[in-house]
Order: structure tokens, then C-alpha cells, then sequence
């Protein structure tokens, strides 16, 4: 069972978890694999929507849908394509509207991950 209450895993552990098992997936299943992460570089590359913007995008997703593993990938990704904590926070309140109450849990996750992700850049 996947424990997703906040403080569960480290979002940059969880990251480095789904990294792996990602890796393991594809040794598995490379030609499923290798066309999905061709689809992700291909879906936020910068075109009429930049990198950051679709980041955002996809965390808000990630909130709605509920997936923690998918809320660790996306924050560090919307981070490094430099969003802001003000934008992040944006987004999920586009988030919260779209996906009701329990998007509220997972937009604290997702503010949690932030905290982490920015912590761990601080040390």
C-alpha cells in the first residue's frame, strides 16, 4: 500500500524512488517505455507554451488526479524550468478549483514537496 500522507516518504526520496523503479519499468518494457519518455520531452518542450508553464500544468494535474509520485516529479521539474513559489501556488489553486476538497490534501503535498525540493537547494 502507498502511503500518501505528507511526511511519508522525502519528495526528493520519492523522486529518486520513481527514478529507479522508472529505469526498472523500462528494462521491462523499453519500446512502452522509450515512446513514453520520448512523448514527456516532446509534450513540455517549450512551443506556443514554454517548459515552465506546462510544468505547471502538469503539477496542477498531478494535484487533481492525486498522484504523489507525479506531484515529487512535477514541482522539481516546474523548479528547474524556474518557476516560482508564487506561480506554483498559482497553479494549484487552478488545481483546487478543478479537482474540489481532496485537492486540497494534495496541494499541501505539493507545498510540502516545494519546501523539500528548495530546502535541499538551500544546503
Amino acid at each position: 500500500m502507498n502511503d500518501t500522507s505528507p511526511g511519508a516518504t522525502p519528495y526528493p526520496d520519492r523522486l529518486r524512488n520513481f527514478e529507479k523503479n522508472s529505469r526498472n519499468l523500462s528494462a521491462a518494457q523499453p519500446a512502452v517505455m522509450k515512446a513514453f519518455w520520448e512523448l514527456h520531452t516532446t509534450a513540455v518542450a517549450d512551443g506556443a507554451l514554454d517548459t515552465k508553464t506546462k510544468e505547471l500544468i502538469a503539477l496542477a494535474i498531478s494535484v487533481a488526479t492525486r498522484c504523489d509520485d507525479c506531484i515529487a516529479h512535477h514541482t522539481y521539474d516546474a523548479l528547474a524550468a524556474g518557476a516560482t513559489r508564487d506561480e506554483i501556488a498559482d497553479a494549484l489553486g487552478v488545481a483546487i478549483l478543478m479537482g474540489g476538497g481532496t485537492s486540497v490534501v494534495y496541494a499541501t503535498h505539493a507545498i510540502e514537496a516545494l519546501e523539500q525540493f528548495a530546502e535541499r537547494t538551500r544546503e
